[in-house]
C-alpha cells in the first residue's frame, strides 16, 4: 500500500478521498488555488501545496504543477477525484512518466472511452447495444442535418467529448437544427476544447441507469449493481438512487453482463461506470437499453452504491492501484435496502437553476439520521466559507439508506427538512419537493420528469404571517440584552408608563414590511405586521422558530425552505438606481459569449439578446419587453453578478 498520495482535486471529493486514505493509514497531500487557500480539504490533509491562481486553467487543470507538487511532497501516487483531470489521458501519461502511479485506469482505457463516437463504435464491435445515431468523424453541417433526418426527429446533439449535459441540445424540428448545433458546438468548445458532436435518436421516455464496474490489473472485472440517475435538470443529475426502481431480473442480468463486457473490452482497471439509456415507455425490458458512455473515474453518486453494498469504493481504488487484486469476487458482492443521494447546490431553482454565489453564513445539517435509516453528509465546505464563481457550486451531498425505497425516500425528505443554509440561494426546497413528487415517489421517473413538473417543483409559497413575525422578532433584537449592571436593562421592553414597541423594517423580495414588536404582561412577545402580512398573534419564545441571523439579513427555516429577509440599515442611504425595468443585469458572474443584437436595434419581448456563459454552460438573456436597445455589453466581456448587460432606450414600452 502507498505511504503517501496526492489528491489532484478540491471540495467534497478531496475530503472523501482524504477520509478513506486516513482510515487506511495513508498520508495525504492536498493541492489548492488562491480561492481555496483556507478550504476544508486543505485543512484536512496532512500537508498542502499551492498550485496557482483561482481559475481552473491556472491551477487544477495544470497537470505539470500537480505532478511537480507530488514529487516535491514525496507522494507515490495521485488520486484525480472526478472532473478536472480525472479523465485526461495526457495527464495520466504525465503522472506515469514521472514515476508516479495514477489511481485510476490506464491512459489507453481512457482514450478508448473518452470520445463518445469512438467509444460507441468500439462497443458495437464488442457486442454491446448502442443508441441509433451518427457517430462518425465528418462534421459538416449538411451531413449532420442529413443524418438527423435519417434518424428521425426528435434527435439529440451531444458533444463527443466530456459530459455533464454540456454541449447537448434536443432538437424537435429540422428548422431548429442549425441553431442548436451552433450552440452545442460553442458550449462543447468552451467546456472540453473540442467542438465535434454526434447525433442520436432521442428516446421518448428515457431512463438513465448506470452500472458500477471495477477491474484490476489481473484481468478481473466485477459489477456492483446499478444506480438510477434519471432525475435530471438541464441534463445534470439531481437525485440518484440504488437500486433502480422497477428493475427486473432480466434487465439487470442483461445490463450488468453488458457492462462487464464493455469494461473487459478495454482491459479496464479501477472504478468505472457504464451509463445506459433505457426506453421506459413500455416498462423496463431487457431489449430496450443502449450504451451511452463510460465514465472512467469515480462518480459523484458513488455513495449510493457504497450504502447498498457496504463496499468502500475509494479504498478499493487505492488497493487496486497499489497492485492488489479485487478484494471480492462477483459472488461475494450483494446489496440490500435502498439509498438516495441528493445534491445540494448553491443555485436558484426558480430562475432556471442559475448557479449562485455567496458566503455560507449559516450551515447546519441534521444531527442524526432519521429513525430506522442511516445517513452520510459529503461536503467540502463549512459555515463561513464562500461559494466561488470559479468552481462547481455544490455545497454537499446528502445520502440516506433505508430498508426499502419508501423508507429511504421518507428519510431523505426528513433530512432535507432539517438542513439549514443561509447566505446563498440553495436548492433544498426543490429537492424536498422532488422527493415528495407523486411520480417520483412511485418510481415513475425519467429524464424529462423535472422539466414536466418544473413549475410546481420550483414554486415557493409566500411566507406565512408567523414566519414574517419570527423574522421581525429576530431582526428587532427583542428578547436579547447585552450584559449590564443596570437592573432596568433586564426588563424587556420596559418603560415607566406603558410598553414601548420596537419598530422594525424588513424586505422580502419586493415587499417592504413594517413590524411592531412589543412585550405582553405574560412576558411573551407580540408582533404586529402591516399588510399583506397583517398579524397581531403573540410569538411564544418557548417554541422559537428555526432561524439564522447574518449580516443584513434574517433567514427563517420552514421545512426545507429558507425564507431570507433583508434587514435595511436605517442609517444607510438606499442606493437609488433609476434604470428599473429599462435594464437587464447579469444574474451571475460570467462571460458574454455572443451578442445577437446591436445598439439602436428594435427588439420584441422574448427575443434573444445575448448569450452569457457561466459555469461552462450557456444562458440566453432575452428581452423582457418590446423596445429599442440603447446599450449592450460587448462580446467577450467578463461581467460580475448584477452588471448591466442591456439598457433599453427611455421610450415607453408596451
Amino acid at each position: 500500500m502507498f505511504a503517501r498520495i496526492l489528491i489532484a482535486n478540491r471540495g467534497e471529493i478531496a475530503c472523501r478521498v482524504i477520509r478513506a486514505a486516513r482510515k487506511m493509514g495513508v498520508r495525504t497531500v492536498a493541492v489548492y488555488s488562491d480561492a481555496d487557500a483556507r478550504a476544508l480539504h486543505v485543512e484536512m490533509a496532512d500537508e498542502a501545496v499551492h498550485i496557482g491562481a483561482s481559475p481552473v486553467g491556472e491551477s487544477y487543470l495544470r497537470g505539470d504543477k500537480i505532478v511537480a507538487a507530488a514529487l516535491a511532497a514525496g507522494a507515490e501516487a495521485i488520486h484525480p477525484g472526478y472532473g478536472f483531470l480525472s479523465e485526461n489521458p495526457d495527464f495520466v501519461d504525465q503522472v506515469t512518466a514521472a514515476g508516479l502511479v495514477f489511481i485510476g485506469p490506464s491512459a489507453a482505457s481512457i482514450r478508448a472511452m473518452g470520445l463518445k463516437d469512438a467509444a460507441k463504435r468500439l462497443m458495437e464491435k464488442a457486442g454491446v447495444p448502442v443508441v441509433p445515431g451518427y457517430h462518425g468523424e465528418a462534421q459538416e453541417i449538411v451531413l449532420l442535418a442529413s443524418k438527423a433526418r435519417e434518424i428521425g426527429y426528435p434527435v439529440l446533439i451531444k458533444a463527443r467529448a466530456g459530459g455533464g449535459g454540456k454541449g447537448m441540445r434536443r432538437v424537435e424540428h429540422p428548422d431548429d437544427f442549425s441553431e442548436a448545433l451552433s450552440g452545442a458546438r460553442r458550449e462543447a468548445k468552451a467546456a472540453f476544447g473540442d467542438d465535434r458532436v454526434l447525433v442520436e435518436k432521442y428516446i421518448d421516455k428515457p431512463r438513465h441507469i448506470e452500472v458500477q464496474v471495477f477491474g484490476d490489473s489481473f484481468g478481473n472485472v466485477v459489477y456492483l449493481y446499478e444506480r438510477d440517475c434519471s432525475a435530471q435538470r438541464r441534463h445534470q443529475k439531481v437525485i440518484e438512487e440504488a437500486p433502480a426502481p422497477g428493475m427486473t431480473p432480466a434487465l439487470r442480468k442483461a445490463m450488468t453482463e453488458a457492462a462487464v463486457k464493455a469494461a473487459k473490452a478495454i482491459n479496464y482497471s479501477g472504478a468505472g461506470t457504464i451509463e445506459f439509456i433505457v426506453d421506459a415507455s413500455q416498462g423496463l425490458k431487457a431489449d430496450r437499453f443502449w450504451f451511452m458512455e463510460m465514465n472512467t473515474r469515480l462518480q459523484v453518486e458513488h455513495p449510493v452504491t457504497e450504502m447498498v453494498t457496504g463496499i468502500d469504493l475509494v479504498e478499493w481504488q487505492l488497493r487496486v492501484a497499489s497492485g492488489e487484486k479485487l478484494p471480492k469476487t462477483q459472488s461475494e458482492i450483494t446489496f440490500s435496502g435502498h439509498a438516495f443521494e441528493a445534491r445540494i447546490y448553491a443555485e436558484d431553482a426558480a430562475k432556471g437553476f442559475l448557479p449562485a454565489t455567496g458566503t455560507l453564513h449559516h450551515l447546519k445539517f441534521p444531527d442524526s439520521a432519521p429513525e430506522g435509516a442511516s445517513m452520510r453528509i459529503e461536503t467540502g465546505v463549512r459555515a463561513g466559507d464562500a461559494i466561488s464563481p470559479f468552481y462547481d457550486p455544490m455545497i454537499a451531498k446528502l445520502i440516506v439508506h433505508g430498508k426499502s425505497r419508501q423508507a429511504a425516500l421518507e428519510a431523505l425528505g426528513i433530512a432535507l427538512s432539517q438542513t439549514e443554509i443561509a447566505g446563498s440561494t440553495v436548492n433544498t426546497a426543490f429537492l424536498a419537493a422532488l422527493a415528495a413528487d407523486a411520480d417520483f415517489s412511485a418510481g415513475d421517473v425519467d429524464t424529462g420528469l423535472i422539466g414536466r413538473h418544473q413549475q410546481a417543483l420550483t414554486a415557493v409559497p409566500p411566507p406565512s404571517s408567523e414566519i414574517v413575525a419570527a423574522a421581525a422578532f429576530a431582526a428587532s433584537g427583542a428578547g436579547t440584552q447585552a450584559p449590564s449592571n443596570d437592573p432596568w436593562s433586564s426588563l424587556a421592553g420596559y418603560s415607566h408608563f406603558h410598553t414601548v414597541p420596537r419598530r422594525t423594517r424588513l424586505r422580502y423580495g419586493n415587499d417592504e414590511i413594517v413590524a411592531l414588536v412589543s412585550v405582553r404582561p405574560d412576558k411573551r412577545f407580540q408582533v404586529a405586521l402591516d399588510a399583506p402580512y397583517d398579524s397581531a398573534s403573540p410569538l411564544d419564545l418557548r417554541a422559537a422558530p428555526r432561524l439564522a441571523r447574518w449580516p443584513g439579513h434574517v433567514t427563517v427555516f420552514s421545512g426545507a425552505i429558507g425564507y431570507s429577509f433583508a434587514v435595511p440599515d436605517p442609517l444607510a442611504r438606499a442606493d437609488e438606481i433609476a434604470a428599473g425595468s429599462e435594464s437587464l443585469r447579469a444574474p451571475m458572474p460570467g462571460l458574454v459569449k455572443l451578442v445577437r443584437v446591436a445598439r439602436g436595434e428594435a427588439v420584441i419581448k422574448g427575443q434573444p439578446l445575448l448569450i452569457l456563459e457561466a459555469m461552462k454552460m450557456e444562458h440566453t438573456i432575452s428581452a423582457t419587453h418590446d423596445g429599442t436597445i440603447a446599450e449592450i455589453a460587448a462580446e467577450g466581456a467578463q461581467v460580475t453578478d448584477g452588471t448591466v448587460l442591456v439598457r433599453f432606450a427611455e421610450e415607453a414600452h408596451v
